[in-house]
């Protein structure tokens, strides 16, 4: 059971390594949206996401004995560049076990911070196999991208640096692909303010989560075919899921075209690179998606790799 407590605990972990990231606001946005909006910047993260939070609180907290191994983690780029990011800043080798149509410059970053790159055909192999096989082979440490406790504990600094900052928010708007951000930022939210009122974000084609929750059980989809290249996760996890079923109010879906087109608006309005999956959460406010009496939110924009 991870608390606020191993959040603030966390927070002070990834300190040498993870940003402090901006919180930004724009007058023109706020119109637009019909609601008061402040943007998480994650996109301007060590790394470009917020991955690093929980990449590095999961290595910083490997014995030392287990570390000269290394690292080794499966990912289609974000969670990937912060293990590198993690492993070099430990003086150790990180091997990513990575797809074949991850984003070119996603590969080209990962193996600029000096990772050893292993490629997989999404449709017909097993990620998550080849990284147990690599840490068995090895004895690297497997940091896996949202399904530990160690990993989302990390990504919920996130949630706790922006309530530090803007405690009086109504509600939260955080994107879900495996589940670990918003695990992780649902805690230390409903911790500071019980009150405050949660909501997932998916792709349309990528709504793995969605239809868990209204099943009340986890469902598996096929790989998605959608822009949002980082939620492209086809099942909840196993400790994420859990979490997400008890925090959230809804989860929200967004299609391609809103996302490309709250890319553009976020571009042009407030001089902000974000990628597809950072995205989503803006576009889920900014075409109207969330219900009435939120009038101050949160948006976590996760991302600006692209």
């Amino acid at each position: 059971m991870v608390t606020l407590q191993d959040i603030q605990a966390a927070a002070l972990r990834i300190a040498p390594i993870a940003k402090k990231t901006p919180v930004l606001t724009s007058t023109l946005v706020n119109e637009r949206a019909g609601v008061e909006i402040f943007f998480k910047c994650e996109n301007f993260q060590k790394g470009g996401s917020f991955k690093i939070r929980g990449a590095s609180n999961f290595a910083f907290s490997i014995p030392a004995a287990d570390l000269p191994r290394g690292l080794v983690a499966f990912s289609s780029g974000n969670h990937g560049a912060a293990v590198a990011l993690s492993a070099r800043h430990l003086g150790v080798k990180a091997t990513l076990v990575m797809p074949e149509d991850a984003p070119a410059a996603k590969i080209a970053a990962c193996t600029a911070y000096g990772a050893t790159i292993v490629t997989y055909n999404r449709f017909t192999e097993d990620r998550e196999a080849i990284g147990r096989r690599i840490s068995a082979e090895s004895g690297a440490t497997l940091i896996p991208p949202f399904d530990h406790e160690w990993t989302l504990t990390g990504q919920g600094t996130a949630a706790l640096e922006l309530l530090n900052e803007v405690p009086d928010l109504d509600a939260m708007v955080v994107c879900i692909g495996g589940g670990g951000l918003f695990s992780g930022c649902a805690i230390a939210a409903h911790a500071l303010k019980p009150s405050i009122r949660l909501f997932g974000v998916e792709p349309e084609t990528g709504n793995d989560f969605y239809l868990s929750v209204k099943a009340g059980e986890r469902t598996e989809i096929p790989p998605p075919p959608t822009i949002a290249d980082g939620l492209r996760t086809p099942k909840p996890g196993a400790v994420t899921f859990p979490i997400v079923k008890e925090h959230a109010e809804a989860i929200l879906l967004v299609s391609d075209d809103e996302i490309r087109e709250t890319m553009s608006f976020l571009a042009s309005r407030m001089k902000m690179l974000v990628e597809p999956s950072g995205a989503v959460s803006a576009a889920a406010v900014l075409t109207g998606k969330l219900p009435a009496g939120v009038k101050r939110v949160g948006v976590i924009v996760s991302g600006g790799n692209v």
